[in-house]
């Protein structure tokens, strides 16, 4: 499973817009899921509209295996994203957690919580959903504290989509 969040950046303050995840069917096989995943994201991509496109650099899995998929399933997400002419930034999971939570150790819990206040939503986004929307607001921030010390006088406005941890597995794309 593939989480997306898209918020957009208006001055200092973070407006979502839209998250969900995009699941691919348990039995197809891994160019199919990969085709699933670049399908899914160019489709979330024409319909937002974002300017930039933020994911999680990956991390060591457990297994040698999980590594491979989980590093062909960005490698898909990446495509989609350069194909549509996307910039991509790329942010470590302890970057993030920390400029969400306040802690690169946080809990997958603490960061739906902080997301979920930090953008004003009614209920807890999934944790996929979760993580990209973390994602987003992590590279928001970043690119407002790296205009700041550049002496801009203002950050540039704009939408950004963002994609959470791939995990794999069922379904269709949320919204």
């Amino acid at each position: 499973m593939t989480g997306f969040g898209v918020i957009d950046a208006q001055g200092s303050r973070q407006v979502y817009v839209a998250s969900g995840c995009i699941r691919t069917a348990a039995k197809a096989d891994l160019a199919g899921k990969l085709v699933e995943i670049f399908a899914g994201i160019t489709e979330i991509i024409q319909q937002y509209s974002p300017q930039e496109m933020a994911i999680e650099k990956v991390f060591m899995a457990k297994s040698a295996s999980s590594a491979l998929k989980l590093g062909q399933a960005r490698g898909a997400a990446l495509v989609a994203g350069a194909n549509l002419g996307l910039t991509v930034f790329e942010y470590e999971a302890r970057k993030i957690k920390q400029a969400v939570v306040g802690t690169g150790a946080a809990e997958k819990s603490q960061v739906q919580h902080m997301v979920k206040t930090l953008l004003k939503l009614p209920a807890q986004p999934q944790q996929d959903a979760a993580d990209a929307l973390a994602i987003a607001l992590c590279h928001i921030n970043t690119q407002q504290n790296l205009s700041r010390i550049a002496g801009a006088n203002s950050f540039r406005r704009g939408r950004m989509v963002s994609l959470g941890q791939h995990s794999g597995s069922e379904g269709k794309t949320d919204n």
